[in-house]
């Protein structure tokens, strides 16, 4: 789950918010679909530049705000046993400890949801791919600032990385 606890302060995120939020429930939705089945939810999550700060601060930060914007965090807020992963740029895998986690808990396939589709959710994709992972990127678990981007970012993680982007089940 990429981004998913975010303060939504990018330029433009004000134009996105109800897309944003669709895509919260349908991440939800997922999440527990999958926590049935035994998944395990791994949050990799930006630090927003705070390099002092732990996550359990950036989501009461999160949560605190008003709107949607608080709303995605309390709606996504993750439980007691799930894993996170504090991330300093786009992909949850550059300078993490992401890819040894995965390894230990023996993670071969990906379900890659969040925000925003073409930046941190795509880079994300492609480094999960060049490290030999089964990726899914379920569109309607994803919001981007256009449609077109988001399209674009879609399009070229299935047709270039053979990722699926079917919805999710």
């Amino acid at each position: 789950m990429v981004n998913v606890i975010n303060p939504f302060q990018f330029p433009g995120a004000h134009r996105v918010l109800d897309d944003i939020l669709e895509a919260a429930h349908s991440i939800q939705k997922l999440k527990l679909r999958m926590e049935k089945r035994g998944a395990v939810a791994v949050y990799a999550n930006d630090n927003y530049g705070t390099w002092h700060s732990e996550f359990s601060d950036v989501l009461s930060n999160c949560q605190a705000l008003k709107g949607v914007r608080g709303e995605v965090s309390k709606i996504l807020a993750p439980a007691p046993s799930d894993l996170v992963v504090l991330k300093p740029q786009h992909s949850g895998f550059h300078s993490t400890p992401l890819q040894h986690l995965l390894s230990k808990i023996g993670v071969k396939k990906l379900v890659i949801v969040g925000f925003v589709t073409d930046m941190c959710v795509f880079t994300t994709a492609t480094d999960a791919c060049m490290l030999g992972y089964d990726v899914a990127v379920p569109p309607e678990c994803t919001a981007s600032l256009t449609q077109t981007r988001k399209s674009a970012a879609l399009s070229q993680l299935h047709t270039a990385f053979s990722c699926s982007i079917a919805q999710a089940r």
